[in-house]
């Protein structure tokens, strides 16, 4: 994964930047193309808050495409490649086979629910307070949920810059 200055991003063109940052929203790289006119950005936290105004600005039939692109936690399917390093450095790919059921139990009933994936920001959790989160959450209305999906994405696009752009 390629690492860019703060001075480069700036440099962009539109297809360079929707390149380099496209990926920071699972699947959904037109999220960075449409951020791309507010440059320059004077400095990472000012390229954060309008990548997070773009996703602010999304329609609600946007905000359900993007929260549904993202995979569910601790399955053995094809997803991003942030998503498997991010699943992987908690250790959702190495889940006991009771673990792997639960998880397989609770993405079920929280996509039956509310229709789209539990989305959590996992580098702030362990398996055990993802299992507890899922627990609280599948508690919440659908439009609460909708929020916290959106609130998730934004931490991990978050964290997915720290990486990726340095300031």
């Amino acid at each position: 994964m390629p690492t860019y200055s703060l001075a480069q991003i700036n440099q962009m063109d539109r297809a360079e930047f929707t390149q380099a940052l496209g990926d920071l929203f699972e699947h959904t790289p037109m999220l960075a193309s449409r951020t791309w006119s507010q440059q320059p950005f004077a400095d990472l936290d000012s390229l954060y808050q309008a990548l997070v105004q773009t996703l602010g600005s999304l329609s609600l039939e946007e905000q359900r495409a993007l929260i549904c692109a993202h995979p569910d936690l601790a399955t053995r399917t094809k997803m991003a490649a942030a998503s498997v390093r991010e699943q992987t450095s908690v250790g959702l790919n190495a889940l006991s086979p009771e673990n792997y059921h639960q998880f397989a139990s609770l993405n079920r009933a929280y996509r039956q629910k509310f229709g789209f994936p539990f989305i959590i920001a996992v580098r702030h959790h362990t398996p055990a307070s993802i299992l507890a989160a899922f627990q609280q959450r599948l508690q919440h209305p659908p439009e609460i949920e909708q929020r916290t999906a959106l609130d998730q994405i934004a931490e991990i696009v978050r964290l997915r810059l720290l990486d990726r752009v340095q300031p």
